[in-house]
């Protein structure tokens, strides 16, 4: 992965440094340094001066996967007022980048330090910052696609305001948006490309924020008005949860996948797709119960409606149970390897997280016998619940050491455990010799 930022290079490998042409003017600081580790790249780079009067200086963190594939679309996470204290972590994100992996996708997180009311308007210029990076980086980095690569927007708060904005800005760009607590309880009138696009609407009722925030009215008036025009908008209700407090993550996959198996077009082929009458369903706000749209007759304005069968069967669960249960295993193990040292063996392996629910630990086996666990202690990597931040940023390294000792050959064998305990198959190889 190559990593592009000043501020870590003692965390991974070399350094490297690449050219920043940019047009931002002679006063402007941007900055790009990358760091390679296997083949996937972690970009870095911050506007101060002219090119940052929406903000007292702005951070982006972009995740491009590697492979030499052509991307098809792009995530763009903006969180809420202060919540840039917790700085760029979601490229870092190995649940993030096994989505991205999956479909082709490029990521792009901000960090806007200062004022919150002035760059969630994207009128201020933090749009067109946001597009300026896009572009140069796709160049600098040999993806020119992405310069005009449709978009997938995830907004918190402040920045769920921005994501509606840019729904009323932008929707020709637009995949699909989620808008988690959205503040502000924006009054503008959308186009009909707008009631294009699929948006899942968070609130949490009166636990959301203090009530001058307005996001319980910004989720209702949003979908109220939306739904008036046959949109693609969904809405949920987590009672018992809070402003920053929810589990968006297990619902915001799912549904970004959705809508980019029906909507997503190839690269250069042309607009996006809308979503297939035949497929879509709806979900009764009171009831909770979901049904096929071509079932349902009478006024459907009042319900949820979505791309497919599957994001409504998600939405049911998720606004019942304020989460998401994943059933299937994560992938196992690869490249499982081992090297000889002082007075032990190494071992190593790589590993793709579990697009549901990512990496809690590893299971370390010795000749069938449950020898340990990476990490010790913690979890391997999670999300936090305030504002869907990656915790630790940088995960532990995927090693494991076993003393000299035992009668050759020694089996070892990993486990992939996801945050809902469920395993994957057992990667295993023998350790031979110790040279």
């Amino acid at each position: 992965m190559k990593i592009f930022n000043f501020n870590i290079c003692l965390l991974f490998i070399p350094i490297i440094l690449l050219p920043c042409n940019h047009e931002w003017g002679d006063d402007v600081d941007l900055q790009l340094t990358a760091q390679t580790v296997s083949s996937d790249t972690i970009i870095r780079r911050e506007l101060t001066g002219d090119a940052c009067t929406f903000a007292n200086r702005a951070e982006y963190g972009i995740f491009i996967p590697g492979a030499n594939r052509s991307l098809q679309a792009i995530l763009v996470l903006q969180h809420g007022c202060t919540m840039e204290q917790f700085g760029i972590t979601k490229p870092y994100d190995l649940q993030y980048q096994a989505f991205a992996k999956k479909w082709n996708l490029a990521i792009v997180e901000t960090a806007l330090y200062g004022d919150c009311h002035t760059w969630k308007e994207p009128k201020s210029g933090s749009t067109a910052a946001l597009f300026k990076i896009i572009e140069e980086t796709g160049r600098e980095c040999g993806h020119p696609e992405m310069e005009s690569l449709p978009l997938l927007l995830w907004g918190h708060s402040a920045g769920g305001y921005w994501t509606l904005a840019m729904l009323r800005d932008h929707p020709e760009r637009i995949l699909g948006a989620v808008c988690y607590s959205a503040a502000g309880d924006p009054q503008w009138d959308y186009t009909e490309r707008a009631s294009k696009v699929p948006l899942l609407l968070r609130h949490a009722g009166a636990d959301d924020g203090v009530p001058e925030i307005l996001c319980w009215a910004t989720a209702t008036h949003s979908f109220l008005k939306l739904r008036e025009m046959d949109a693609p908008i969904s809405i949920v209700h987590n009672k018992g949860q809070n402003h920053n407090f929810s589990y968006i993550r297990y619902i915001t996959i799912p549904f970004f996948e959705s809508v980019l198996t029906q909507r997503l077009l190839k690269v250069n082929e042309g607009t996006i797709r809308d979503i297939d009458h035949n497929n879509r369903w709806l979900g009764d706000t009171l009831t909770l119960q979901i049904y096929p749209e071509s079932t349902v007759k009478g006024d459907q304005k009042s319900m949820c409606l979505f791309p497919d069968e599957n994001i409504a069967k998600i939405w049911q669960e998720y606004v019942q149970t304020g989460t998401v249960k994943d059933h299937t295993p994560p992938p196992a193990p690869t490249n499982l390897h081992y090297s000889a040292c002082q007075d032990h063996w190494l071992i190593e392996w790589e590993a793709d997280a579990d697009i549901e629910s990512g990496i809690r630990k590893f299971n370390i086996y010795v000749d069938d016998q449950l020898s340990g666990c990476v990490p010790s202690e913690g979890v391997f990597q999670h999300f936090d619940t305030n504002g869907d931040n990656t915790n630790p940023v940088i995960p532990p390294q995927k090693m494991f050491t076993v003393p000299f000792g035992s009668t050759l050959p020694v089996k070892i064998g990993i486990e992939t455990v996801n945050h809902f305990d469920l395993t994957s198959e057992k990667t295993e190889i023998y350790i031979h010799e110790t040279n």
